[in-house]
């Protein structure tokens, strides 16, 4: 890659950008399951962002390949691979952000709660590790249903006594990535201006885009446009299941997203001001025990957990259809840590 194509994707990954990375703190960022689909393409966009300092890939299997190859791209950050429980803890020592993207992705006619049994044994297995060797460190969670798998991490940290509510994010970005571009598209307004702010969890109808609340505001939409506009948006990662004809799922754009988000939750961490995303956490926003909403990231994680702003009526229908689901979901995974 030219030195321009290398700087370009930089700052398409940050949106601002630095001029320098001295006097920035070194920051280890670890990620699990980074011999995946979404692993792979995370641990480069990793390796391109000047905040990571160290850069350790874990997985059951094919991290030392992965590791070998990045580490030959000319950035700062020092990538090494991790494979094997045996090699976890040192994987994982240190960290000031996991991520884990670890489990088995959708495959055509599986909804994300056809995940479950797989994805929440290993989430689980993953947490625990996270509570033994980097208790304090910002945990994002990608493996789906990020809907049962927060909730899973977060019983699981409780039981070790390590528990953060400000520390554990579930990644909702992808929805926020999709909601802006097709709202983009469909006003006919430049992408890299739009922001729309997506709420409630992640998966189907419990993904909630605000499109009355988009900047910049249109007048070019109709109701019709908007319903359309938030079924796709719920639909995205089916549209990619499908379009991927059995042979994988949202990976690219979700490795994408989970990029946007780990910068974001460094920047928080190194003290950049006004760091504000949607994320699946903790919340009182709703009478649900975690919910997506935007929250203001900073040294210690979550620095304030956002309210919902002014919904249209249409919204409104949205929240109350969605917190059923949501509800199901959030007490499928508590019991499942509780149980197993």
């Amino acid at each position: 890659m030219k030195p321009s194509m290398m700087r370009s994707a930089c700052q398409l990954l940050r949106r601002r950008s630095y001029s320098s990375t001295s006097g920035q703190p070194e920051r280890k960022v670890a990620i699990l399951g980074a011999a995946g689909g979404i692993g792979q393409p995370l641990a480069l966009l990793m390796k391109l962002n000047p905040l990571v300092s160290s850069l350790s890939l874990y997985d059951i299997a094919g991290t030392p390949g992965v590791a070998a190859d990045i580490s030959h791209i000319n950035t700062p950050a020092l990538a090494k691979g991790f494979m094997g429980e045996d090699q976890l803890k040192e994987a994982l020592e240190g960290s000031d952000v996991v991520i884990i993207p670890a489990g088995v992705p959708r495959k055509p006619g599986m909804t994300r709660d056809d995940l479950f049994n797989i994805n929440a044994g290993i989430v689980k297995n993953l947490a625990t590790a996270i509570a033994k060797y980097c208790p304090n460190a910002l945990v994002n969670m990608i493996s789906n249903p990020v809907n049962s798998t927060v909730p899973i991490a977060a019983e699981v940290f409780k039981k070790a006594g390590t528990y953060d509510e400000k520390r554990l994010f579930g990644v909702t970005t992808l929805d926020v990535v999709r909601a802006k571009t097709f709202y983009a598209g469909k006003a006919n307004v430049p992408v890299t201006d739009v922001n729309v702010p997506v709420v409630g969890g992640h998966a189907g109808i419990t993904i909630l885009p605000l499109f009355s609340q988009a900047t910049p505001a249109t007048n070019a939409l109709s109701h019709e446009d908007i319903k359309a506009l938030t079924k796709r948006t719920q639909d995205g990662g089916t549209e990619v299941v499908e379009a991927k004809a059995g042979k994988g799922s949202a990976t690219l754009s979700m490795a994408y997203a989970g990029a946007v988000f780990a910068d974001a939750c460094l920047k928080g961490l190194n003290g950049v001001p006004d760091i504000v995303e949607c994320s699946y956490v903790q919340s009182t926003v709703t009478e649900l025990p975690f919910f997506a909403s935007k929250v203001k990231l900073g040294k210690n994680g979550v620095e304030e957990v956002l309210g919902l702003g002014e919904l249209s009526d249409f919204e409104k229908e949205g929240l109350e259809n969605l917190k059923g689901e949501l509800k199901s979901s959030i007490e499928k995974g508590i019991k499942f840590a509780n149980e197993n």
